[in-house]
């Protein structure tokens, strides 16, 4: 019997068979044409996760009007019959390797739209503020213009069931345009869309009703934030009367997911959220519906068997984890849970890159975006590899080269493998990423890898002499100011040994507030130790992406860390520091005080054998400290190119 036999039980959702109980959540890809066409990259990227036994694969957005507002470059649009020979090859691409798609239908963000054009005002239910500036006022939608938008849903659901696609989502959360209908705070409308909880649904069930008379037989899906997490915004009780409105109007099936870009943190969860953070939106919503609940948020395989075991929902909802791996369900299937490449939950590269318009990527898969491109091939001549360093970008260079035949010794110096990733990823908000570990440690044995721990490698080390190709993975080392007073005494740790359990007493102060000291000191704090951060900028992890960002200050808050930004140590003693700040200087009892003031490369083996006239290609940390991500698509890359 299956470990997961409710997640892999078959699934009707309307008037789709479908394999399992899992759907690939809309995720946006920014792969489409400036025009919003899609392309065969993105064509790829969404077949490589069908093919990889999804029962349902979700796409991102996609555009049905162009007339009152201008979707952003890179987003699909499916307001034309321009539209229509994309549409059918991603459908037949999908179909080809017996996977469905559903495509999600969007009326636009309204006050939420990432550019404001000065000569063409933002559109919204009633004149809000646009988000980004709030000095601009919203154009409240006319009527008239209410029925052209869900004309133009009727208008590309036809083009959808004609191209093939096989179900249709309806965008409705987030705070975006329909939901800005949906919500008093955003809606106050005195006309027939304005009002009562009917009126306010009047524009989602008018487009419900549109979408389906327009593609008879096809599922209708809708997603619905259930709790903004924002004074004045929707709260759970709002939102199942919404649902009960909602899936009168003849929905198949309903996602329930929180958030709001007044709470980001919620519409893109990072790991401090922890798993399954958004199911009490997806219980919420079961008890007033009688139609099947799709729950979204941090769900792994384990906890998403556990939420449809206990009826809190009806389907489970992964969207990073089948970026990480699009296998995640066939191996599910075939009894390989521990070969599921962890989501880190990091955000870097997913939503990332989509704030920057750049195509979507993933920090633990190089592959994400380029399925045609970085295929892995046998090489044509296998060589011996030598790898110097187990850390991520190590690790990843030495299976990327052995899947393509070449035989790898990989050398580290630590007593376990995983380098950095070891001690940091300790906190439990970061045990993703400790699994990342565990992961390589289960590729790497069943490939031509041979692993050698305890052994430090210099440059006249006997290992490297039979090497062909030599790859550096060495990492950084701590900086630490020589110039502080008291830095080198004893009751100083670094960053690193302090993961490691060093004794540090009950009042700790921390040394730098980068993610590592911040990650450091929240994971302190909510041990019940009293933490202080110094840090000399005037941000507390100010190169952590925004989104993640939002939820650590949040918990450094509420764990009672306190943060002095803006102030420079100047010396530390046996009872703790002084540092300097913006109105004099401080000081800050302790029984220990934690250095996180960053790494430097670690470039002298590097530089001894370039020296000794030996090729090596350095990847990782020993070239710029990076975040693990950008170590481990360059560890892939360097493996592939040997």
């Amino acid at each position: 019997m299956s470990s997961y036999p409710h997640l892999l039980a078959p699934l009707t959702l309307g008037s789709l068979e479908l394999p399992n109980h899992v759907v690939m959540l809309p995720m946006g890809t920014e792969m489409g044409t400036h025009e919003g066409l899609f392309t065969e990259r993105e064509i790829a990227y969404y077949t490589e996760r069908a093919a990889g036994g999804v029962g349902l694969v979700m796409t991102g957005i996609s555009a049905v009007s162009q007339d009152y507002e201008q979707i952003n470059p890179g987003l699909c649009r499916v307001d034309t019959d321009d539209a229509l020979p994309g549409l059918t090859a991603l459908a037949e691409s999908i179909h080809a390797v017996g996977g469905r798609v559903s495509l999600q239908l969007t009326a636009g963000l309204g006050r939420n739209i990432n550019v404001v054009d000065p000569e063409r005002l933002p559109i919204s239910a009633s004149d809000n503020p646009h988000y980004a500036h709030p000095e601009v006022l919203c154009r409240p939608l006319e009527v008239d213009e209410i029925a052209t938008i869900v004309r133009r849903f009727g208008e590309a659901a036809a083009r959808a069931k004609a191209a093939g696609i096989d179900a249709l989502d309806v965008h409705g959360h987030t705070g975006y345009l329909i939901d800005q209908f949906l919500t008093p705070a955003w809606n106050r409308r005195e006309d027939q869309y304005g009002g009562s909880v009917e009126n306010r649904c009047r524009f989602a069930v008018e487009i419900i009703q549109a979408v389906k008379a327009a593609a008879p037989g096809l599922p209708v899906s809708f997603r619905l934030s259930v709790d903004h997490k924002f004074p004045g915004g929707r709260t759970r009780e709002e939102s199942q009367r919404i649902a009960v409105v909602l899936a009168a109007a003849g929905l198949d099936f309903i996602l329930a997911d929180d958030g709001s870009y007044e709470a980001m943190d919620y519409v893109f969860p990072p790991y401090y959220l922890g798993d399954g953070c958004m199911v009490p939106a997806a219980q919420a919503l079961k008890e007033v519906v009688d139609i099947p609940v799709v729950a979204c948020g941090n769900l792994d395989p384990d906890t998403a068997e556990q939420v449809l075991a206990a009826g809190h929902a009806d389907v489970a909802g992964v969207g990073r984890g089948l970026i990480a791996d699009p296998q995640w369900c066939a191996k599910l299937a075939d009894g390989r849970r521990e070969d599921i490449r962890p989501c880190i939950r990091c955000n870097a590269m997913c939503v990332g890159n989509a704030f920057f318009a750049l195509p979507i990527g993933c920090s633990v898969n190089a592959q994400v975006g380029f399925e045609r491109e970085r295929v892995l091939t046998p090489a044509q001549t296998p060589k011996h590899v030598v790898v110097v360093g187990g850390g991520p970008a190590g690790l990843e260079a030495a299976r990327v080269a052995a899947e393509r035949g070449h035989r790898v010794d990989v050398y580290e110096r630590d007593a376990a493998l995983g380098g950095v990733l070891r001690p940091a990823a300790t906190p439990d908000f970061k045990k993703e990423l400790h699994a990342m570990i565990g992961w390589w440690e289960r590729q790497i044995a069943r490939l031509p890898v041979t692993v050698h721990l305890g052994v430090e490698i210099t440059a006249d080390s006997p290992e490297l002499a039979g090497a062909d190709e030599i790859v550096l993975a060495t990492g950084s080392t701590p900086l630490v100011p020589g110039t502080i007073p008291g830095i080198d005494g004893p009751n100083v740790v670094g960053v690193i040994e302090a993961h490691l359990g060093a004794d540090l007493g009950r009042r700790v102060v921390v040394a730098g507030g980068g993610l590592s000291g911040a990650d450091l000191a929240l994971e302190l704090a909510q041990a019940g130790r009293e933490v202080t951060i110094v840090e000399m900028t005037d941000e507390i992890a100010r190169d952590l992406i925004v989104i993640n960002r939002i939820t650590l200050l949040r918990d450094l808050a509420a764990a009672g860390v306190r943060t002095l930004t803006g102030h420079t140590v100047l010396s530390v003693d046996e009872g703790g520091v002084v540092a300097r700040g913006p109105e004099g200087d401080v000081r800050v009892d302790a029984d220990t005080v934690v250095t996180a003031f960053g790494v430097r490369p670690a470039t002298t083996l590097a530089e001894q054998l370039t020296a000794a006239g030996r090729t090596v290609r350095t990847v990782g940390d020993c070239v710029s400290p990076a975040k693990v991500g950008e170590a481990i698509n360059g560890g892939f890359l360097v493996g592939a190119a040997i």
